[in-house]
Order: C-alpha cells, then sequence, then structure tokens
C-alpha cells in the first residue's frame, strides 16, 4: 500500500470533515438532489466520453495509484548484470536454474533461451510495453474526466438551484432547499475533482513513468544479454537510462 496516497486521501477528507462538524451538523451537507446531479450526472458525462471497458479497466488501473512504489530500478539492473555474468560464464541455457521474480523479464529471457531471434523478442517486449502504457493512460483519461465533468457538474446544479430559488421566491419554504441544491453541488463537484480525481489521475501517471522506466531497462538488458555483452559494459549501459541522481552505482560495502 503507498502511504502517501492513502495519508493524502484520509487527511484531505479528514480535514474536511472536521471543518464540516466543528461548524455545523454534517446533515446539512448532505442533500439527495445535488448527490444525484454530480455524481450521476459525472458517471453519465465519462460513460458518454469512453467505452465501458475503458471505464471499468480504468478501476483496475487505479489500483496501482495505491500500490507500494514499483520496483527499484537499481535491483532490475544489479540482476541484469547478475544474469549476464551467468550467462558469460555458462551460456543462455543456464538462466533455467535461475528464479526471476519479475514477470515481464522471466519472459524475454524464456524467449533468449528458447533461442529465438532478438530482433522478435524485443519486437515482442516492446509490444507488451505498449500496451501497458496504454492500458494506463486509458485509465488516467477517465479520471481526468471525472475530474473535468464533476465541477461542471456542480456548476450545472448550482444553475438548477438558482432556476428553482428564483421562481419560487415568493415561497420562504422552497429557497432552503433550492439553494441547497445550488450550493452544495458546486461543494461536491469540487471535492471529487480536486481531492480525488485529479490527484489519483496524476499519480498514476507517475506510475506509468515507473513501470516505463522498468520495462525498458529489462529490455535493454535482455538484448545485452542476448548478444553476450560484457557485464560492466552493460551497467553502463543501462545505468544511462536512469536520472542522473541514480546513475551512480552502489559502492561496495567495506569490510571493518
Amino acid at each position: 500500500m503507498d502511504l502517501a496516497t492513502l495519508i493524502g486521501l484520509i487527511l484531505g477528507f479528514g480535514v474536511i470533515l472536521v471543518s464540516i462538524v466543528t461548524g455545523s451538523e454534517i446533515g446539512a451537507f448532505v442533500d439527495t438532489p445535488s448527490m444525484m446531479i454530480v455524481f450521476g450526472g459525472t458517471i453519465a458525462a465519462t460513460l458518454i466520453r469512453f467505452p465501458l471497458k475503458t471505464c471499468l479497466g480504468s478501476m483496475k488501473v487505479a489500483v496501482n495509484a495505491f500500490r507500494t512504489r514499483v520496483a527499484n530500478p537499481a535491483d532490475i539492473i544489479k540482476r541484469t548484470v547478475e544474469l549476464a555474468a551467468i550467462v558469460r560464464r555458462e551460456g543462455l541455457l543456464a538462466l533455467e536454474n535461475e528464479k526471476v521474480d519479475d514477470p515481464f523479464m522471466e519472459k524475454g529471457l524464456r524467449l533468449c533461451i528458447d533461442g529465438v531471434d532478438p530482433e522478435f523478442v524485443r519486437k515482442v517486449l516492446e509490444r507488451e510495453l505498449d500496451h501497458t502504457v496504454e492500458r494506463h493512460q486509458g485509465g488516467q483519461k477517465v479520471f481526468k474526466a471525472v475530474g473535468d465533468a464533476a465541477p461542471a457538474m456542480g456548476m450545472l446544479g448550482t444553475l438548477i438551484g438558482l432556476v428553482i430559488l428564483l421562481r419560487n421566491m415568493d415561497d420562504p419554504k422552497a429557497i432552503g432547499p433550492a439553494m441547497a441544491v445550488a450550493i452544495l453541488t458546486t461543494f461536491y463537484g469540487s471535492v471529487i475533482a480536486n481531492l480525488f480525481a485529479i490527484p489519483i489521475a496524476e499519480k498514476l501517471e507517475v506510475r506509468t513513468a515507473q513501470e516505463i522506466l522498468n520495462k525498458t531497462l529489462i529490455i535493454e538488458g535482455v538484448a545485452a544479454i542476448q548478444e553476450g555483452r560484457n557485464p560492466r559494459v552493460m551497467e553502463e549501459l543501462l545505468r544511462s537510462h536512469l536520472p542522473s541522481t541514480l546513475q551512480k552505482p552502489e559502492e561496495p560495502e567495506k569490510a571493518e
């Protein structure tokens, strides 16, 4: 579980809830017509913009926002270099006895062991990476769409509430419910967009970038292993894909 995402959501909703409770009754902020306009309208607008499969798939993609961070790129490089050293000493078939935790890397190495052409191996892995990115970006677009639709539906609810208010100015009892619809729809829309949908979409962008980096390292590493490159040369090649702050290799611990 990614603590940053969890803490952010709990803290955000907690602050809002405490502000409501200390200033008024929570029941004053619960209005069924307003919820129907904002939640129902947002869902409807999102379904209109995207196929049902994409909308449902976005729920699976959203899980990535709550996952613990993806694998450390340095660990991927370290493991790849270890496998390259084994191949240099014993050949590709020696990898059959090696345990590889990453399914993507395992798939690439399996193709290498089976003697598949290097160009075909790269094409298969790159295509899988493209599908992964496409799936992630679909989820991001859905949450961005929710972030766009929710405030718009809140404004629509505000207009509806104002129309009801203006049509019933001579009835004091109708003014309160109309004002509730007018104000609470904007409140609901703002909370959905700025505390949930948009932050989740941006967290998913971060996760996608991390996934692309890791899979790119694996693709290049598998290709280098299949070519039989020197492990040290391979390590330098892979580290060149990392941000400058991560390119320096870890220094071995000195024996005391």
